[in-house]
């Protein structure tokens, strides 16, 4: 079956949805490309189905590489046949491909490949047919001391082995044993005895047992995190009888001594060979299950953090805090380059408080400041609160989550960046730019290192990679890159450039000073037609020569604008700004083969907001004024607070405390919520119900849950029924206030 008739089976598209994504796919063209720009050759597919078409024609070219190595080596060693071939040719999963092929596939010496070199195979099938006679006289046949075979239990034994080997690689009895182990096997952990207090963190996991299939992926991770650290026992536990009468149906034919033997083997098969063999196969099946959601939400979480509101341009103090060795201060203009930077000490004494107010304070006259971050890690509250209590009017205060900044500031991108400064300043700036733009500062760190996700150093890191890398580069292009002033590290997240085209760019700004249209990219040493093609509409350049430049309008269709502009007697710039003018338009006039309304109506959209930011508005956000530690907390307390983390099992939130507490699934909403994503995302503002506090394991349980109204009972009279309501309507008033004034 082509790909594209099995892909567009599994995704509910079209054949010809599938074959023209992948034609594009591999001709080069990337996926925010795509979905973006050639909505008429895909049916306006999204993102997500583009990856999945990637994916999924990805694994289907990987079967199809393994099953030629597998028909080679099965061919080389004589045994192919049509039947078998075609068993082959026709299997549809990775796993599938494998069961058909272990028999053939070159192992080690086994007991059973002993057996053989002994010359038992005859006794095996013989056994196997199960004929009535006896077997004594069938094995003694077989007694060969020069072999090895020194009695009648050896015979018979090594004929056993060969019997278990082929029941233990038979692709039936292994496709039935997985499904049972899968729909019915469970997971049973256990603590290693002694090691009770080392594994305090895993206690959940001391005694626990459940089902493979329902059994989430942080908890599956969690527990292979346990074992791999050798605190837990991990087995899979499947009951015996769900298995060995299937097995037995189809291995044993009758009820004499044959069959006997036959069932002595099939005992030792599933005990020595299938199911450890299936344990393994569970295990990995069941790890890649809990990455691919592990990973999901990871990407989820990053994508949030990178498209959370920016504060914008503007001229900003940035604060990273600490109590003895101060809190680095750096000033950043409105572009986010380094003016001056200086140490403060205002948590040193009332000497150094004071020395410290009158330096912030000359700071943010002297470059007219419009905004203060200050980093949310060690002292980051003290801080918070000495800088708002100087009374600063006329800018804004912010905390700023700071993970990763420590990262940043001791990367290559960063030397290379500030080269003349120590790790204490780059880690400032990095603080303040991120709350200016946290896309375009956050792209130069490692997304494992920016404090979001569940478990992510545990799961495939490749896959990992690719699914940060996706997201990152979504995301960039869902924003737009401003060609002039964005750093080589956001430039090489745009489609089609990459790190290279990125730095040669940075090189030709460098040496040639601003670019003026999108057209002078094409003198960027290089940068081809097909780079151009990709890259440009996703690429601003602000007051360029042409008024599209500013746009996510690709270059390939300002022609078709400049007519629409033509057609209403007006300029492309009108256009831009003129409501009435853009209504005149009539979009079906420019619908042709290459253009559809899809595409139409993106460019009427941007025609109305050219170059618009997709994130959300900034908003101020304070914490709760004298709630700075975890002994301040109290059950019961109402506080506001950001979620900086989303797992499987619920959210973290940060309520100014220097701990994250966590809202449990459970206690998202007054209703069932399957999927924490349904109601809350990263960087969401949210307030919250403090309903534990345990200061000696520094955790913290929180609610979002709200009081539900409820209507009062009604009150009864003596004989207890329910008293008659007094009517409370506004034509009841009304009426009883008339008569008494009649």
């Amino acid at each position: 079956m082509a790909y594209e008739i099995i892909i567009s089976q599994e995704l509910g598209i079209t054949n010809r949805q599938v074959s023209t994504t992948i034609e594009l796919l591999d001709e080069g063209a990337t996926i925010p490309f795509i979905a973006r720009y050639r909505k008429e050759m895909t049916g306006s597919l999204d993102e997500v189905q583009i990856t999945s078409i990637r994916d999924r024609v990805q694994q289907l070219r990987d079967l199809d590489k393994r099953k030629e190595a597998v028909l080679k080596s099965v061919t080389e060693q004589g045994k192919l046949t049509a039947e078998l071939e075609q068993q082959i040719k026709s299997a549809e999963t990775m796993a599938i491909l494998e069961d058909i092929y272990l028999p053939y596939k070159p192992k080690r010496k086994t007991r059973a490949s002993v057996a053989r070199e002994k010359g038992l195979q005859p006794l095996a099938d013989q056994l196997l047919r199960q004929e009535h006679g006896a077997i004594a006289g069938w094995a003694e046949a077989f007694i060969n001391e020069e072999h090895g075979v020194e009695k009648l239990e050896d015979a018979l034994s090594g004929a056993r082995d060969i019997i278990a080997e082929q029941i233990a690689e038979d692709a039936d009895v292994r496709t039935r044993a997985r499904k049972v182990f899968l729909d019915k096997g469970q997971f049973v952990s256990r603590v290693v005895a002694g090691k009770e207090e080392a594994a305090l963190k895993y206690k959940d996991y001391f005694e626990w047992s459940e089902f493979l299939k329902d059994a989430p992926s942080h908890r599956v991770l969690a527990m292979r995190r346990g074992e791999k650290e050798e605190l837990l026992y991990l087995d899979i536990a499947v009951d015996e009888t769900e298995i060995l009468p299937t097995i037995d149906r189809l291995y044993v034919k009758s009820s004499n001594e044959a069959a006997a033997q036959v069932r002595l083997a099939l005992q030792d098969s599933y005990k020595r060979l299938l199911k450890p063999s299936m344990e393994t196969e569970v295990r990995v099946l069941t790890r890649q299950r809990a990455d691919e959601e592990a990973i999901r939400v990871f990407a989820d979480n990053v994508r949030q953090l990178l498209l959370a509101a920016p504060l914008g341009q503007k001229r900003l103090l940035a604060i990273d805090p600490g109590f003895r060795t101060g809190c680095k201060t750096v000033v950043l203009d409105a572009q986010g380059t380094l003016l001056e930077n200086t140490a403060i000490f205002p948590h040193t004494g009332a000497g150094g408080a004071a020395e410290a107010a009158k330096t912030v304070k000359h700071l943010v006259e002297k470059h007219n400041i419009e905004a203060i971050a200050v980093g949310n890690g060690t002292a980051g509250r003290e801080t918070e609160e000495f800088v708002r209590k100087l009374g600063i009017q006329g800018v804004t205060l912010v905390m700023v989550n700071e993970s990763g900044a420590s990262i940043y500031s001791a990367s290559d991108v960063a030397r290379e960046e500030f080269p003349d400064h120590d790790v204490t300043v780059r880690g400032a700036v990095s603080i303040g730019r991120r709350l200016m733009d946290p896309l375009a500062e956050l792209v130069k760190i490692d997304p494992k290192s920016i404090g979001v996700g569940q478990y992510q150093h545990d799961v495939d890191q490749n896959k990992l990679q690719t699914a940060l890398d996706d997201t990152v580069i979504s995301c960039v292009n869902a924003v737009g890159v401003e060609l002039n002033t964005a750093s080589k590290q956001v430039l090489a997240y745009v489609s089609g450039l990459g790190p290279s085209l990125a730095q040669q760019i940075v090189n030709y700004r460098m040496a040639n000073g601003p670019f003026r249209s999108r057209k002078e990219l094409k003198k960027v040493p290089r940068l081809g037609d097909k780079a151009f093609e990709q890259a440009a509409g996703f690429l601003r350049i602000r007051n360029g020569e042409h008024p599209l430049d500013a746009s996510a309008v690709h270059p390939e269709r300002y022609a078709l604008v400049e007519q629409m502009a033509k057609d209403v007697n007006s300029k492309v710039a009108d256009l831009l700004s003129n409501d009435e003018l853009r209504k005149q338009i009539d979009l079906k006039k420019y619908v042709s083969d290459q253009v559809g309304l899809p595409t139409l109506n993106d460019i009427l959209a941007e025609l109305s907001k050219p170059g618009r930011d997709p994130r959300e508005q900034f908003e101020e956000f304070n914490f709760t004024d004298g709630v700075n530690a975890v002994s301040d907390l109290r059950v019961g307390m109402k506080l506001p607070g950001i979620v900086t983390n989303i797992t499987n099992f619920g959210a973290f939130v940060d309520i100014g405390v220097h701990q994250d507490g966590l809202v449990h699934l459970s206690q998202l909403a007054n209703r069932y919520i399957a999927d924490p994503h349904e109601v809350v995302k990263v960087q969401q503002k949210v307030m919250v119900t403090v309903t534990e506090v345990d200061e000696r394991r520094n955790r913290i349980g929180l609610s979002m849950k709200t009081e539900e109204k409820r209507n009062p009972a009604p009150k009864r009279d003596r004989d207890n029924k329910p008293r008659q309501q007094p009517e409370t309507d506004m034509a009841s008033k009304l009426a009883a206030l008339a008569s008494k004034f009649k």
